[in-house]
């Protein structure tokens, strides 16, 4: 009997050896890695069970109806993702449509606050200066503007600014587009020299710019050939003037159309004339089942469950934060494979392994020139002040730093035309 017990402590000893070696062993496993940097705060928070959340309310003011704007929606689709993820009640989440970028803005915010809201976020451009304001007349609400460049210099600790870094979604429909640029020439479709696309800008703005820019690098890093020519509306939402613009970009010689403004227009031209399109904001597939190839977009779910938690703790929100691919922020929609070229979801893996390993720079010197010149050193207009004068030099290790929130602000400021596109701003 004393020897059975002998046997069995023995056996119990080395189940206790080998459970400790394999939690040791655990802390390697690939499927409990550290958080990407820069994810922990947007990637984690609400997931823990000390987080509050009864006492938040969050005010959103958005430029105009959902229902109206493919930018628009986008954002609300956020907001119905973070309320669900929080768990947040429907008298938690106040939503403002149609703000204008003017007073109204400002006044809204102060309504909001008036109604409980303890953060408030607008998601338009013009908005920023207006939600100043309000900030400055409500210290004691957190207000977070996405798009917007003044956080760092308006010495309001209860302003915020973010963005993402879209310019990586870009360069992947980039991608998408120039693979079928590429089928088109195979095909006998077009000739290599006519390899032309189209791009309908809202504002002549940095953030336009880095924009486009970025699409057509991304075409053109698998067909050399592509060139582009953008067209402005000068608004960010008119489905007239977008449509109309695609069109004559089209009767130009374009083969292929992308856009970056807030309505379906551009799209809808491009189902009607038979023009493969690369959207943003949403997937319009269901507006261009036959042209529609995918969408960039920008998922603020990250953003808004990092603004929510910092203030049901108690925790400061960086005043500029811009999120990637790492983090969720920066995504692609759909791909359509009925219009798509062949091969284009594997290569589309391949460079996004790329964009996560850290081995592509999007603003790589080395792929692009300027008046026939390579670009070596640039000053940008990085630190807002309302001066228009560039202070800070871009050019970092061999390519246009864009975005970098540690050193200079989440908002693009990439504002060069390239060779081989033509952006004429007409007046």
């Amino acid at each position: 009997m004393k020897k059975a017990l002998k046997v069995i402590a023995l056996v119990l000893a080395l189940a206790m050896v080998f459970a400790f070696a394999a939690c040791k062993n655990n802390d390697n496993d690939p499927t409990d890695s550290a958080t990407p940097s820069g994810a922990t705060e947007a990637g984690t928070q609400g997931t823990a069970t000390d987080v509050d959340y009864s006492k938040i309310k969050v005010g959103f003011i958005f430029l105009h109806a959902p229902t109206d704007s493919t930018y628009d929606k986008n954002f609300q689709n956020a907001v119905d993702a973070v309320q669900k993820k929080l768990g947040l009640k429907d008298d938690q989440i106040i939503v403002r449509s149609n703000i204008e970028e003017n007073a109204n803005c400002q006044n809204t915010a102060m309504e909001l606050v008036d109604e409980g809201c303890n953060v408030i976020f607008a998601d338009s451009f013009g908005h920023e200066s207006y939600m100043m304001e309000a900030a400055k007349e409500a210290p004691n609400v957190q207000f977070c503007h996405a798009t917007g460049t003044h956080a760092k210099t308006a010495g309001l600790k209860n302003f915020h600014n973010a963005f993402a870094s879209i310019y990586e979604g870009r360069y992947l429909a980039g991608v998408a587009a120039g693979m079928k640029l590429n089928e088109m020439i195979d095909s006998g479709k077009i000739t290599a020299d006519k390899a032309k696309m189209g791009y309908v800008g809202a504002f002549p703005y940095a953030e336009v710019i880095s924009g486009f820019t970025s699409f057509y690098l991304g075409a053109k890093s698998v067909c050399p050939s592509v060139t582009m020519e953008v067209k402005y509306t000068n608004s960010w939402f008119d489905e007239t003037a977008e449509k109309t613009q695609a069109i004559a970009l089209i009767d130009d010689g374009c083969v292929l159309i992308s856009q970056h403004a807030d309505s379906p227009g551009a799209p809808r031209a491009c189902e009607e004339k038979g023009v493969p399109n690369v959207a943003y904001n949403v997937s319009t597939i269901d507006m261009g089942p036959n042209t529609a190839i995918i969408s960039s977009k920008i998922d603020w779910t990250p953003y808004m469950e990092l603004m929510i938690t910092s203030v049901a703790k108690g925790e400061e929100i960086p005043a500029d934060w811009c999120g990637g691919i790492a983090e969720g922020s920066v995504q692609l929609t759909e791909l359509n494979t009925a219009v798509a070229a062949k091969g284009t979801q594997e290569k589309l893996d391949e460079v996004m392994k790329q964009f996560k390993e850290g081995t592509l720079h999007v603003f790589d010197t080395n792929t692009f020139t300027v008046n026939g010149q390579k670009l070596t050193t640039y000053l940008a207009d990085v630190i807002d002040e309302g001066d228009f004068k560039p202070e800070t030099e871009a050019i970092k290790g061999g390519y246009f730093d864009e975005s970098d929130v540690a050193d200079k602000r989440s908002a693009p400021y990439f504002d060069i035309i390239i060779d081989g596109i033509t952006a004429v701003v007409e007046k």
